[in-house]
């Protein structure tokens, strides 16, 4: 039976919102298989950076603060787990978070355990215009 090797979510620059000063990306949560397939689990992730004020330099003001890194941490964020509400805790919205993975892969016939899940490495692939973005180009 085919199983999750790892998990990648892609991050790409959103279209839907050019202003210089904001930075807005979306992102695509994928499980890859270990015969190389890869299972999308969530498409409608992203989220918004951007500068106020003035003197800020817009885009370029972006850029001299926001890191490739702090975009892989905000991307592996926004996928899940949620933050805790209603009194659970981290380990329980986790925990539900996993299972609800583990049953989307295997209404797929993909074997999947919850635990096992969790401990898969994680990749985050930034897309060709948010890499030329971060660069300045």
């Amino acid at each position: 039976m085919t199983t999750v090797a790892r998990f990648a979510t892609h991050v790409e620059l959103d279209d839907t919102a050019p202003d210089a000063r904001r930075l807005s990306v979306s992102a695509r949560f994928e499980a890859v298989l270990t015969d190389g397939r890869t299972v999308t689990l969530l498409s409608d992730r992203g989220w918004s950076s951007s500068v106020s004020g003035d003197g800020t330099g817009g885009a370029a003001g972006l850029r001299q603060w926001l890191l490739a890194e702090d975009i892989e941490t905000t991307a592996r964020t926004v996928v899940g787990p949620d933050e805790p509400f209603g009194g659970r805790t981290h380990e329980q919205m986790a925990a539900d978070y996993w299972a609800s993975v583990a049953d989307d892969l295997g209404r797929r016939s993909v074997g999947a355990d919850a635990r096992e899940l969790a401990s898969l490495p994680h990749d985050v692939v930034l897309g060709e215009r948010l890499r030329a973005w971060l660069q300045g180009a």
